[in-house]
C-alpha cells in the first residue's frame, strides 16, 4: 500500500466516510451533549481490528479476530465528566448518549463552534496495512522464529510463539471545532522458550513490537528475537541469587525503563497531582536529581508503541521534559489538568477505547543520555548488582515505593561483571532513588518489547527507555532475605 493511499485512509473526510457521518451530524449530536449546559464536549469515535494467533511447538494453537466500533462522547464541568458511549452509530443513538452525558450539566455552558478539519503528523507510515495482510503471510513468521528458537540450543524443549497485530481508526471532533482523526497501526512477535539441563527447567522469553508493517520483521530482526529469547532463558542455568542487603543498582540500559515508568513516571501524570495523590503534587521547579539527570516522556519517536500522531483528545503531541538538568518542570497534562494548572496541554490524554474517558497517561517515557560510560559505572561499584530485564512490579503511587522483580541480571565484584544472578527483588522509593543517581552513560536506548500500562482500569501501549546508570543504593531482597 502506497503512502498516498496511506495517507488517505487516514484522513478526515475518509474517516467520516468510515464512520457514515459528515460535520452536520457531528455538530448535531456536540450540540445535544451541551443542551443542559457544560464548558465543553467532544466525541470520539473508534473502530478497532484485531487478529491474534499462537503456535505451541510448531502447530497453530490458537487464532483469533475481532473487531470493535463505537463512539464516546464526554461533557466537561469544570473538573467533572459526564460520559456516555454507545456501539450504534445512528443518529438516534447517539443523540440518546449525548443526553446521557449532558446530564452532569444544569445551565449555561458553552455552545459548539464550527467544525474545521486539522491535519496531523505522520509517525508510523507502513508498508501495507494489516486489513491487507493475511493469515498465510503471518504463519510462516511463527514458523520462522519456532524454527531457529530450537535450532540455537540442544536443551531447548518447548517454544510458544504468539502473533498479534491490530489496526485502530480514530476520528475525533469537538466543541471548540477541532475535528480530526488518525489510523494507527500496531504488531508484536513473542518467543516464549522452556529449557531443561540436568534435570532443572527453565523458562523465558523475549517479544518486539511497536507501530509497524508486516515488512519490519524481516531475517534479521526475527533471528534476533529467537537468540536472544533463548540467550536470556539458557543464561538463568548459570544464575544465582546475590546476597540480600541494600546494595548499589546499575540499571541497564533499554528495558530498565520500566522502573523509570512505574516508579517515577506515574507520579508525574497530572491528576494524581491535582488530586495531592502524588508525592511530585508540591515539586514543581524543585531540584530532585542530579544535574545530569533528565527524563522526558514522548510521543514523537516513529514507529514506538508509545508514538501519537494525536492523543485521544485531537491535540498535538509533544515531546514533555518532565525532569530537566535535574530540575522537575512539568506534568503531563490532559484537558482537564491542563486548565486546573493553567498551562497548555501535553497531548498527553489517552483512553483505553471509546468506552472510556481521558486520562493523562505516559507515552514514551526514557531517561536522557548522560556524561558518563557504561564501562566507567561498572568500575565505579565495588560491589552490588546489574538489573537487565524485569517482570512483575508494584508501585505506590501516592507514596512512590516500588517492588520490583529482576528475571535477568548479573552480579558486580571489584568494578567487574562477575556472574548472572536472577530471581531477585529490588525495593525502593522513587523520589529517594531518583535522588541517588549518581552516574548516567551515554548508551540510552528505548526497549522494544510490547510494554502495556494500566491505570484506573485502562490499558494502553506504551514504550520506555533508559542509558545505563547507577543507583548508589536500594535494598536487594537475595539470599537470606
Amino acid at each position: 500500500m502506497n503512502d498516498i493511499t496511506q495517507a488517505d485512509r487516514g484522513s478526515v473526510t475518509s474517516l467520516m466516510r468510515w464512520f457514515g457521518v459528515d460535520e452536520a451530524i457531528l455538530s448535531r449530536v456536540l450540540s445535544e451533549a451541551l443542551s443542559h449546559g457544560g464548558d465543553y464536549a467532544d466525541l470520539y469515535f473508534e473502530h478497532s481490528s484485531d487478529s491474534s494467533i499462537a503456535m505451541e511447538d510448531g502447530i497453530i494453537s490458537r487464532a483469533s479476530t475481532s473487531v470493535d466500533r463505537g463512539v464516546g462522547i464526554r461533557v466537561l464541568v469544570g473538573d467533572q465528566t459526564g460520559y456516555a458511549y454507545s456501539e450504534d452509530l445512528s443518529l438516534s443513538a447517539m443523540l440518546g448518549a449525548a443526553r446521557t452525558a449532558a446530564s452532569i450539566a444544569r445551565g449555561g455552558g458553552a455552545a459548539p463552534q464550527d467544525l474545521t478539519p486539522k491535519d496531523h503528523q505522520e509517525l508510523y507510515r507502513i508498508g501495507r496495512h494489516w486489513g491487507d495482510v493475511g493469515v498465510r503471510e503471518k504463519i510462516p513468521l511463527l514458523q520462522k522464529t519456532e524454527a531457529l528458537a530450537r535450532a540455537a540450543d540442544e536443551h531447548v524443549e518447548k517454544v510458544v510463539i504468539a502473533w498479534g497485530d491490530a489496526e485502530d481508526r480514530v476520528l475525533i471532533a469537538n466543541s471548540e471545532g477541532v475535528l480530526t482523526g488518525d489510523l494507527r497501526p500496531m504488531s508484536r512477535l513473542w518467543c516464549s522458550v522452556t529449557a531443561s539441563k540436568d534435570g532443572e527447567t527453565q523458562s523465558n522469553g523475549w517479544n518486539i513490537a511497536g507501530r509497524h508493517g508486516i515488512e519490519w520483521y524481516d531475517d534479521e530482526r526475527i533471528a534476533h528475537l529467537a537468540e536472544e529469547a533463548v540467550k536470556r532463558t539458557m543464561i538463568l542455568f548459570e544464575a544465582r541469587r546475590p546476597p540480600a542487603g541494600e546494595l548499589p543498582v546499575v540499571l541497564a540500559a533499554g528495558a530498565s525503563g520500566i522502573l523509570l515508568h512505574e516508579a517515577i513516571g506515574h507520579g508525574m501524570e497530572a491528576d494524581f497531582n491535582r488530586k495531592g495523590t502524588s508525592i511530585y503534587a508540591t515539586m514543581i521547579d524543585d531540584k530532585v536529581a542530579e544535574d545530569f539527570v533528565t527524563i522526558v516522556d514522548s510521543a514523537l519517536h516513529p514507529n514506538e508503541r508509545g508514538a501519537l500522531n494525536v492523543d485521544d483528545e485531537g491535540n498535538e503531541t509533544e515531546r514533555t521534559v518532565l525532569v530537566d538538568g535535574g530540575v522537575m518542570r512539568s506534568y503531563l497534562h490532559d484537558r482537564i489538568s491542563a486548565k486546573h494548572y493553567g498551562v497548555k496541554s501535553t497531548g498527553s490524554g489517552r483512553r483505553e477505547s471509546f468506552r472510556h474517558s481521558v486520562l493523562p497517561r505516559m507515552r514514551c517515557t526514557y531517561m536522557e543520555n548522560g556524561p558518563h560510560t557504561r564501562d566507567e559505572i561498572i568500575e565505579a561499584v565495588d560491589f552490588g548488582i546489574v538489573a537487565e530485564s524485569f517482570t512483575n512490579g508494584q508501585v505506590q503511587i501516592g507514596a512512590g515505593d516500588f517492588t520490583f522483580y529482576i528475571k535477568n541480571g548479573w552480579l558486580i565484584e571489584g568494578g567487574k561483571i562477575t556472574a548472572p544472578i536472577k530471581d531477585v527483588n529490588i525495593i525502593g522509593n522513587g523520589p529517594e532513588a531518583l535522588r541517588r543517581i549518581t552516574m548516567v552513560a551515554d548508551d540510552m536506548k528505548l526497549d522494544t518489547g510490547g510494554w502495556t500500562c494500566g491505570k484506573d482500569g485502562q490499558s494502553v501501549p506504551v514504550s520506555q527507555g533508559m542509558p545505563t546508570c547507577l543507583v548508589s543504593q536500594l535494598t536487594v531482597g537475595g539470599e537470606n532475605a
